[in-house]
């Protein structure tokens, strides 16, 4: 709804309807720096009253037969794809990323979730075993532990992480808590959790390598590891960050690579040429750019993007958060810049020796959550993914996904897993039951 001056007014969604809010926060457009929408600062009240609808609405929703609720999930997906552009253009003003990767991934890829559930729920099996010499007949059956689409299934509640988030992780109502961020906000979660023993899914920070060995395609790795390096300004939690390259090829490698990287256009969101757009916040901005003083204090040298090359852009979005890709070498592995999670568009470029040696470095930091190899050589391939110490590993390509197999990462990239089964198990609570006759 439109607020004073024209701005966008967020409301609450808690059971079924839109609700004002005491208080409100200033959201800004990261391709222009400006206030462009006020969002709900909400706080215990809110987060109470979701609750108890969420609570009022679970014994209806979880009675319906797994061909109502696919029903509902198939006619979610279906309005979803009929608002493709709108949803589209919205998620690119508030988070600043291009148009076209909206339109072309995230709206897209959300409808996908959606179908893919709305099949997957028609298809569980439960166990079932027998003790015929006791007459005993055991088998499992799944309880819903959280709720899903008529008022009250689903609420929204807005506000900062100290106010809301913390209301409703430590709620005694809420069983369980899907969380998507960084490690000390997890860590704080999991704090305020425990004495509920609430169950947790955690995806965390990523800090991935690409492993380039001197047999590997370059004409698909380098602009994929552009791709992967850079995509939506490196705000994903799946990009790579650390690219090691085999000595033989890392001087054809990194100059390859600086030049498809200084073709990667950086513009305003709107731009269909753009292959970047801006960064989510000011202090996100600052955060990323000070990886790079650090870097040029460490002694290494900055090849392109930040500081080396110059950023056009229009009138309007001189206050923008943007930035150019940027590519960092001569780096030592112990380097912030090699050890800790930047999530913005800087890649760092070092050469390796051998198999083993590679290996060690990859693993070498807290996370684990994704990795990236490129090489022709089969048994290498299989080699390498199995001693990684990542949740994911992709070969000669990046970011394929198949929804029925497992997602997360190990060490600090997480705890739990998402996927068909995966999500069937967190979701739901077994029991088992047993008949004797």
């Amino acid at each position: 709804m439109a607020g004073r001056g024209g701005l966008l007014m967020l409301e609450n969604f808690i059971g079924g309807k839109f609700l004002p809010c005491s208080s409100y926060l200033d959201s800004y457009d990261p391709s222009t720096g400006e206030v462009y929408c006020r969002v709900p600062n909400s706080g215990k009240e809110e987060v109470d009253a979701a609750v108890e609808a969420a609570r009022a609405a679970f014994p209806g929703w979880s009675s319906r037969s797994p061909q109502e609720r696919s029903q509902v999930l198939q006619r979610l997906a279906d309005l979803l794809e009929q608002s493709l552009e709108e949803l589209a253009q919205a998620e690119s003003k508030d988070q600043g990323k291009t148009v076209t990767l909206a339109r072309t991934m995230d709206i897209p890829r959300a409808v996908q979730n959606f179908r893919f559930f709305a099949s997957s729920i028609l298809h569980h099996t439960s166990e079932c075993t027998q003790m015929d010499h006791l007459g005993c007949l055991h088998y499992t059956v799944r309880a819903p532990a959280g709720i899903g689409v008529p008022p009250g299934v689903v609420n929204i509640v807005f506000g900062t992480g100290p106010r809301v988030g913390e209301a409703l992780v430590s709620h005694p109502e809420v069983p369980l808590i899907s969380f998507t961020g960084s490690q000390p906000t997890a860590e704080r979660i999991t704090q305020l959790s425990a004495p509920h023993c609430k169950k947790l899914s955690l995806e965390l920070g990523g800090k991935n390598p690409a492993i380039i060995f001197e047999d590997a395609n370059l004409a698909e790795c380098i602009p994929t590891t552009v791709r992967s390096s850079f995509a939506n300004q490196g705000e994903i939690c799946l990009c790579t960050s650390r690219i090691f390259v085999q000595k033989r090829i890392y001087s054809e490698f990194l100059k390859r690579f600086v030049e498809a990287t200084r073709m990667w256009k950086v513009g305003i969101p709107s731009d269909p040429s753009a292959d970047m757009g801006a960064l989510i916040s000011k202090a996100h901005l600052e955060k990323v750019r000070s990886y790079i003083k650090k870097a040029r204090m460490e002694g290494a040298q900055i090849l392109c993007g930040e500081g080396v090359d110059k950023l056009n852009l229009p009138p309007r979005n001189q206050g923008g958060y943007f930035m150019l890709p940027t590519v960092i070498t001569d780096v030592k592995d112990e380097s912030c810049c090699m050890k800790e999670e930047i999530f913005g568009p800087v890649t760092c470029v070092v050469p390796f020796d051998s198999e083993e040696e590679v290996i060690q470095r990859a693993n070498n930091v807290k996370y684990g959550l994704a990795a990236t190899v490129w090489s022709g050589n089969v048994g290498r391939v299989h080699r390498v993914a199995k001693k990684l110490q990542s949740g994911l590993v992709w070969t000669n390509c990046w970011l394929i996904r198949e929804l029925n197999l497992p997602f997360g990462g190990m060490k600090s990239s997480g705890v739990g897993r998402e996927g068909a089964k995966d999500s069937y198990e967190f979701f739901t609570e077994v029991k088992t039951i047993t008949v004797k006759h």
